[in-house]
């Protein structure tokens, strides 16, 4: 996932601009209905390490309390979702949304290898049931990046178990809660560290292998890496197994319950081509290629878009100058949705699920106003005749941003830190206008 600027009423202005110009787009066809499709799922996401805290078993725990670390800083409590869960769902509800996407955290149901929790997947069979009782579609993600500790340390994903250990989880994940599940996600942009490859500069894959060799010093084993924090040598062999994983955590779910929908989400930015012999294609494949490959044989692909790319002939060019930015820098561009939703599908076949969407800034009158514009490129493909089932915002609540600790800011609803007393921002009113309509408002 990839805040702020000063000069709040240009980048405002340019976000209505482009609302602007996709209203009128929309209007140079036949009357399209504002409204949405029947049954469109309204969701807001997080991830378990993100929000619950504590996840004192976890490899990403582990790695934030140690030094070096490529961490800015610990997850600690976090948002305190572990023991605030029902605060979670009353909030999403309050918003307007019928969708909650959430994740289950292996190292809690399996804090030791082959050693199952019945207590933590108890846990999240009453989120589950939560969701159910308020009305909320419940959206399962198996894993969103955090594992077991024993897991990453016998290597992760490089290791050869690792698709049987990660099915295996998966099939008693399935039988303890997926007969009240809308649909499952098994990984979570598992594509992620690809889209850095060409993005993060040569000290920060520094400091990671740095994170990843003294964690495997400690711990007395040969070799440690994660699902987001891996040494670029490591990129080949930790897709390879993450596609294997995928493949297998689909059957292990299907196994037990044939019927429930299953995909996987991708980081996908809007990749546009930029003068003659753009490589903006060779870009595409080796971004998504193999996933969008597997993507096919899935129920729907999950879609998790912050950005557009535009490639020239020789890489990535910077944005355009006077734009909105996000805490990174990145540009604020709501148009981006749609494209990178109409590039899914066009290459999968598959109907998409936007499982992630949003923008890291404080000012939260930018994502006000990212909102409306972005949903409207999103409608406009649908009337094109992209089949998308939902929308999920990143995120619910401001939450804990991995390398990036508490500074970024995402969340439709901010906490207290000490009360963890929740309380919606000026975008969850309006999100929560349009998922109440089911339209655009």
């Amino acid at each position: 996932m990839i805040d702020r600027r000063s000069v709040l009423a240009r980048g405002v202005a340019a976000l209505a601009a482009s609302g602007a110009s996709l209203s009128a787009k929309a209007t140079r066809k036949p009357a399209p209905s504002p409204r949405f499709p029947e049954g469109f799922l309204w969701g807001a996401s997080t991830a378990p390490h993100q929000i619950e805290g504590n996840n004192t078993t976890s490899d990403l725990w582990y790695l934030e309390h140690q030094q070096p670390t490529v961490f800015a800083e610990p997850s600690g409590d976090a948002a305190n979702s572990f023991l605030l869960w029902e605060r979670d769902l009353d909030l999403a509800k309050s918003i307007g949304l019928n969708t909650y996407r959430f994740g289950v955290e292996w190292a809690r149901i399996e804090p030791v290898k082959g050693r199952f929790s019945t207590g933590m997947l108890g846990h999240y069979r009453r989120i589950v049931e939560g969701c159910r009782a308020r009305g909320l579609a419940p959206v399962v993600t198996y894993s969103h990046f955090s594992a077991p500790l024993w897991f990453s340390a016998q290597g992760g994903w490089t290791n050869p178990e690792s698709a049987e250990l990660f099915a295996r989880y998966c099939t008693r994940v399935t039988q303890a809660m997926g007969e009240q599940m809308h649909s499952a996600i098994t990984l979570n942009e598992p594509n992620i560290l690809l889209l850095l490859k060409p993005m993060l500069p040569k000290p920060v894959w520094d400091i990671q292998k740095l994170t990843l060799d003294t964690a495997a010093k400690r711990l007395g084993v040969e070799k440690m890496v994660c699902g987001n924090v891996a040494a670029y040598e490591d990129l080949p062999a930790l897709q390879v197994g993450l596609l294997a994983a995928h493949k297998a955590g689909r059957a292990a779910i299907k196994a037990v319950r044939p019927d429930l929908p299953v995909g996987v989400s991708l980081a996908m930015l809007d990749d546009q081509a930029v003068g003659k012999n753009s490589i903006r294609d060779r870009m595409r494949s080796e971004l998504y290629g193999s996933w969008l490959e597997v993507a096919r044989a899935d129920d729907f692909i999950g879609v998790q878009n912050y950005e557009r790319a535009l490639w020239g002939d020789k890489g990535r060019l910077p944005p355009p100058e006077g734009g909105m930015r996000n805490f990174s820098g990145t540009e604020v561009w709501p148009p981006s949705l749609a494209g990178a939703v109409r590039y899914a599908h066009a290459a999968t076949g598959v109907p998409v699920l936007v499982s992630e969407h949003g923008v890291g800034i404080d000012d939260d009158a930018v994502r006000a106003a990212f909102i409306p514009p972005s949903l409207a490129g999103l409608k406009q493909a649908i009337d094109d005749g992209v089949p998308v089932i939902g929308y999920c915002h990143w995120s619910l609540v401001d939450n804990f941003e991995w390398i990036f600790g508490y500074r970024p800011k995402f969340g439709l609803a901010s906490y207290d830190p000490v009360t963890f007393e929740r309380k919606a921002k000026p975008s969850a009113g309006v999100l929560g206008a349009i998922a109440r309509a089911n339209a655009l408002v």
